[in-house]
């Protein structure tokens, strides 16, 4: 019989020997943070900015950018301003990882690599959409405003509060507005809103809660509906509510069909916020012996009341720049309407397609000056939607503040009356034998 043991004592020992002793070099040994007597280890700093870092980066650059002139104009016959920015950035990010490597560990490349790339995607995106602002801007403001310099440019008023009813395309700016844009961008919003919401968030409820066999089914749908081209609903529209039915071109068919294309970007992210609601938070409402609808009504739905703000707002930012059902639907009107049930209704989007079609220096002014409204109005919608359901769950207003105090009062004025007649003696009725 023999002892069999683990790695460098593997050996064939006869029962009742001595154990050979481990090896005086163990294969194994931790690594060394700190030499004896030696100063302890810096800590690496994973935020902030220091002079070296800065120093590290104005190097790499100068370095990068004499590397790309070099490959441009001596090694190479590459051209071009976009392969020099695209040689410059591979460049760079190179010469970062190799500057990384001399003071740092593999971890800290990877992740100064890493930095680098989203920092420069982040640029990117920000540049693309300052672009896109400036150049509207650019545009628009000789329709806006009636100078370029001056430490407060004078507005032109008649852009804002006048429509086009009486203007030509060769009247000067001061004349005409894109009010009636604006006016049919408000309501035809607000309508398609009033549709919408309430569909959106009883069918994202309906696919979370429920346990149909049918939710599986709706999902799909209104997964393919994300999908659906903007012509298509305004088609669909056109031909049911117009051609079918037969009313008349109106704001109210715009909406209607601004709302099919709404309503499954709404009901796919109300889906998706309505998921991270913690299982627990349903369970102890359960435990404490609330129903279904009110667990939802005042669990769920207060919960995740800040993601389906958002939810809402990706539904009006889908909505709200659509062009094509409206041309269908409303069709195009320089006179301003505020009756969505009949006659022409005009929105932003259109209003802006059709002016910057023009020939005309001045119409297509008006027509760039409808775009930069068109962004003002988003941005003004997005932070009223933030300021009303921004707050995380749990933190109440001021008003919600209030009313909880004043009704915990009264509930612990009840409470003392209850006890006060449970504790209060009672007459007990006398028994005669």
């Amino acid at each position: 019989m023999s002892t069999t043991f683990p790695d460098d004592l593997q050996a064939e020992v006869p029962v009742g020997s001595p154990r050979p002793t481990a090896p005086a070099h163990p294969r194994t040994v931790l690594p060394r943070t700190q030499e004896a007597g030696g100063p302890p280890p810096v800590p690496r700093r994973i935020s902030g900015w220091s002079r070296r870092d800065a120093l590290t980066l104005a190097g790499v650059t100068v370095s990068s950018l004499c590397t790309t002139l070099l490959l441009f104009g001596r090694l190479t016959p590459l051209s071009g301003a976009f392969g020099f920015a695209v040689t410059f950035f591979a460049v760079f990010v190179a010469m970062s990882a190799v500057m990384a490597s001399f003071t740092e560990n593999g971890p800290a490349i990877v992740d100064r690599t890493m930095t680098v790339l989203l920092a420069a995607a982040a640029c990117l995106a920000l540049f693309a959409l300052g672009s896109v602002i400036v150049f509207v801007v650019y545009r628009a403001w000789p329709a806006m405003f009636s100078g370029w310099f001056g430490p407060i440019p004078t507005p032109r008023v008649n852009f804002f509060t006048q429509d086009l009813s009486t203007t030509g395309p060769l009247d000067p700016l001061d004349k005409g507005g894109v009010f009636h844009a604006i006016m049919g961008t408000v309501i035809q919003t607000s309508l398609s809103l009033v549709f919408t919401v309430p569909l959106a968030l009883t069918c994202a409820v309906f696919l979370n809660e429920s346990r149909s066999k049918a939710a599986g089914f709706v999902r799909t749908i209104v997964t393919a509906m994300t999908a659906l081209p903007s012509i298509v609903a305004g088609l669909f529209i056109f031909a049911t509510w117009i051609l079918v039915l037969g009313f008349e071109r109106s704001g109210l068919a715009a909406s209607i069909s601004i709302s099919i294309m709404m309503l499954p970007i709404i009901i796919r992210s109300a889906d998706v916020v309505l998921r991270l609601v913690p299982g627990s938070l349903r369970e102890a409402a359960a435990a404490l012996g609330a129903p279904q609808w009110r667990t939802v009504w005042h669990v769920v739905l207060p919960t995740a009341r800040s993601g389906l703000t958002t939810s809402v707002i990706l539904g009006v930012a889908r909505g709200i720049g659509e062009t094509a059902p409206v041309l269908l639907t409303a069709g195009y009107t320089g006179t301003l309407n505020i009756n969505p049930l009949s006659n022409a209704m005009v929105s932003l989007p259109l209003a802006a397609f059709k002016l910057v079609s023009s020939p005309q220096p001045n119409q297509i002014a008006r027509g760039f000056g409808a775009a930069a409204v068109l962004m003002v109005l988003v941005l003004v919608l997005f932070s009223i939607a933030r300021i009303l359901g921004g707050r995380p769950a749990g933190r109440l207003s001021k008003r919600q503040v209030r009313r909880r105090a004043a009704q915990s009062l009264d509930d612990l004025d009840r409470i003392e009356r209850r006890r006060e007649h449970v504790e209060s003696p009672v007459a007990v009725p006398e028994v005669r034998t």
